[in-house]
This record gives C-alpha cells, sequence and structure tokens, in this order.
C-alpha cells in the first residue's frame, strides 16, 4: 500500500515529511504566491520563457517557504537559500545545515521532501507517452534494469520507466551529486515492486530508505532517505494553501 496523503498544516516536526502541493493555481492565487518570493527567486522566475514553467518556479518556490518556515518558527521571507557544490539548495546563513529539504515539480504537482538529519531526494513525473523507452534505457540506466524493462510486456513499459525514473532522480537528489553520478552507476528495483536499491557503486545500498509515491492524479514519485529503515509522513497543503497571508 502507498498510504494515504493528510493534509495538514506546515509546523515543527521531527519527523521526515513529503508534502504534496497542488500547483493548479488562480491569477489572484499565484500573485499571493509572488508575495512570499525573494528578490532573486522573482528574478529567476521572470527569465522562464514559457508562461507554465514560470508559474510553477512560483508557486513551487512560495510553497517551500511556507513548508520549510514553521520548522524555525520564522516568516518565509527569513529564509535564505544557496546552493551546494552540485547546486542542490540548501539553507544559508544562520540556519545552514539544520534541516535537509528538496524540492521536485512536474505538471500541476509539487514534492517537498524534509528530513532533520539524514539527506533526503524527491521526485515527481506526471505519466505521458514515452516514445523509445527502451532505447533511452539503453542509453542511461544500468544493465540490470534494462534487462528488466525489456522483460516487461509492452503495455506496462512506461509507467515501469516513469517510476523508475523518479526513483533514480531521487535518489541522486539525495546524494546532491548532479550529473557527477552517472545513471547507470546505481540499479533499483522497478515498480510494481517496492523501491530498493539494488546496487550503488562506492556506497551500501543497506543503508538507504525508499518510498514510492503517488502525489496525485497522473503522477507518479519517489523519496530517498540516506538512512535504514527510515518511514516518512505523507503530508498535503490545504486546497486554499497560497491564500494564507505570508508569516
Amino acid at each position: 500500500m502507498n498510504g494515504a496523503w493528510v493534509v495538514t498544516e506546515p509546523g515543527p516536526s521531527t519527523a521526515i515529511r513529503v508534502w504534496s502541493i497542488d500547483l493548479a493555481l488562480s491569477a489572484r492565487q499565484l500573485a499571493r504566491c509572488d508575495a512570499r518570493l525573494s528578490p532573486d527567486e522573482a528574478a529567476r522566475a521572470d527569465r522562464f520563457l514559457r508562461a507554465e514553467d514560470r508559474d510553477r518556479f512560483r508557486a513551487s518556490h512560495a510553497a517551500l517557504r511556507l513548508i520549510l518556515a514553521p520548522a524555525f518558527g520564522l516568516g518565509g521571507d527569513a529564509l535564505a537559500f544557496t546552493a551546494g557544490p552540485a547546486g542542490k539548495p540548501e539553507l544559508a546563513g544562520a540556519l545552514a545545515g539544520s534541516l535537509r529539504f528538496n524540492l521536485s515539480h512536474s505538471g500541476t504537482r509539487a514534492l517537498v521532501g524534509v528530513s532533520p538529519t539524514a539527506a533526503i531526494g524527491v521526485d515527481v513525473e506526471a505519466v505521458r507517452p514515452i516514445p523509445d523507452v527502451l532505447r533511452i534505457a539503453r542509453a542511461h540506466f544500468a544493465p540490470w534494469e534494462t534487462e528488466a524493462l525489456a522483460a516487461l510486456p509492452p503495455e506496462a513499459l512506461g509507467l515501469a520507466f516513469t517510476g523508475l525514473w523518479t526513483r533514480k532522480e531521487a535518489v541522486v537528489k539525495a546524494l546532491g551529486a548532479g550529473l557527477s553520478l552517472p545513471l547507470d552507476r546505481f540499479a533499483l528495483t522497478l515498480p510494481p515492486a517496492p523501491p530498493r536499491l539494488v546496487a550503488i557503486a562506492g556506497d551500501d545500498p543497506e543503508a538507504w530508505s525508499l518510498h514510492h509515491l503517488e502525489p496525485g492524479p497522473g503522477t507518479v514519485g519517489a523519496a530517498a532517505i540516506r538512512a535504514p529503515g527510515a518511514a516518512i509522513a505523507r503530508c498535503a497543503l490545504p486546497p486554499d494553501w497560497p491564500d494564507r497571508p505570508p508569516r
């Protein structure tokens, strides 16, 4: 069972949480999101050429501030971010290193993973037709994964590929490795099997916990935590989250 998503308010917690956020917002709600962004974030949003990419950035980064700020009893505008060595966002200033988090978005859905201590990565993808799935897998995935995909019936191939992709991206993002960790250097189980690291170069697969996620209709996702036996709480922001005044 994937587990239910519980609609709840952000707040202090010692649990590892993964938040599901609906990004299908009205123009008025997007304007509310803008009030939460830093000048740097607003400038980054304006650099997107496509309106849907710009709106997704505005909404997801506003939600990230709404989720993280209560952990410190601060307003969202008090948070400062920086990029790690491979570009992974991190808290900066006095809060540096005090909390691990990761953000992913696709289509009209975002995920935010928050962990008190262990490294965490999340990924979400909108399910859509993907041509040449096996060609992509052979070019990027580990041989074990490619063989497992090739053994599936054609009707199961697309969803299994997308689910595997999210699992691999979550691991890479947890490590903060970016492109320095090729996707063929580690192997995972394929959906519908529970997510598990089969092998990973230079690391112990038993040191990891992985979770399959279905955060919204037409989406699939994953969370990876570098801690054995790590449970997660599945949380969702209330539908009216953008209408709440900035704290």
